[in-house]
């Protein structure tokens, strides 16, 4: 069982180089960061992190992941290098496809793509992205930055995303590409449809066991349906946790239901909403990475 490690940073914190360091060197496999351009000081739409609604202030701290998961990249030797999630259709295709290409390139082949849609709808807009065509463009610039990454001269032609024959140079190191995971928080019959029919994975935020088996049992229907293997299929599975948390417990009843990764989020319990991110501030990552790896990595990974 794969055990990565999912980490909210700010410029106030132990920097991603650290942390990422830190979590190799304990026997996590991967180390994920996630993505917020930008938050509108003005928005109606309701965030499912609070109790009232509102976006957490860390949100308007976010760094980029990808230049964060660069800077561990340069500290680490094999740890995979996840984005959790990248918000792709508010990105320029061909712009992140370089990004990832380059990224996948310098480290090793040790990139990972989750991807998602997004659900903040002014954060998009001032993106300059239609929200509600948002799930068609992400799908585009997945194909168009599969075309990128697989061609010396690469066009694509899609309702959104269109672009003539170009060059974009260097190819990832991991052939054909880089896996993309999307990530979605319904386990419903449309979200995973969209993973049947065009992604490498899946990675949701855990809900419970017997939610998983239930929607792997959906996905592994309409990925056969759809004309592909559903054995091929990365399931990954970000758990909120606390430090009290029986992770090992937790984690095998996971594997043994079908996922292949479980992503530990410390700091957020299972119920996901009005649970505050833990946030390691310089001097205090060591002994909590190496207390939660003695649940995670070392029991079970």
């Amino acid at each position: 069982m794969k055990s990565g490690l999912f980490m909210f940073t700010t410029p106030h914190t132990v920097t991603p180089a650290t942390l990422a360091c830190k979590a190799e060197e304990l026997g996590f496999e991967s180390f994920w960061l996630p993505e917020h351009p930008v938050v509108p000081v003005h928005y109606q739409t309701h965030s499912s992190w609070t109790a009232d609604g509102k976006i957490p202030e860390h949100f308007t701290y976010m760094p980029d992941p990808v230049i964060g998961l660069a800077s561990a990249a340069a500290v680490t030797k094999k740890i995979k290098l996840a984005t959790g999630i990248c918000l792709i259709p508010e990105r320029n295709p061909i712009l992140l496809a370089k990004e990832v290409a380059t990224l996948d390139h310098y480290s090793g082949g040790r990139v990972i793509l989750g991807a998602g849609a997004g659900w903040l709808r002014e954060e998009a807009e001032i993106l300059g992205t239609d929200f509600s065509s948002r799930w068609q463009r992400l799908r585009e610039s997945v194909q168009a930055m599969r075309e990128l990454w697989t061609k010396e001269e690469a066009e694509f032609h899609g309702q959104l995303v269109d672009f003539p024959p170009v060059r974009c140079l260097p190819h990832p190191t991991q052939k054909p590409y880089p896996p993309v995971l999307l990530g979605t928080y319904a386990y419903d019959e449309q979200s995973l449809r969209r993973v049947a029919q065009w992604a490498d994975g899946w990675c949701p935020p855990a809900s419970s066991p017997q939610q998983l088996t239930t929607a792997l049992g959906t996905l592994t229907r309409l990925t056969e349906a759809a004309g592909r293997d559903p054995s091929k299929l990365d399931i990954t599975v970000l758990l909120g946790i606390t430090e009290e948390s029986p992770c090992a417990d937790l984690i095998k009843q996971y594997e043994d239901v079908g996922a292949q990764r479980v992503v530990l989020m410390l700091g957020r319990g299972e119920a996901h909403a009005s649970v505050s991110p833990h946030f390691f501030m310089p001097g205090e990552a060591e002994a909590t990475l190496e207390r939660l790896a003695e649940k995670s990595v070392t029991r079970v990974g």
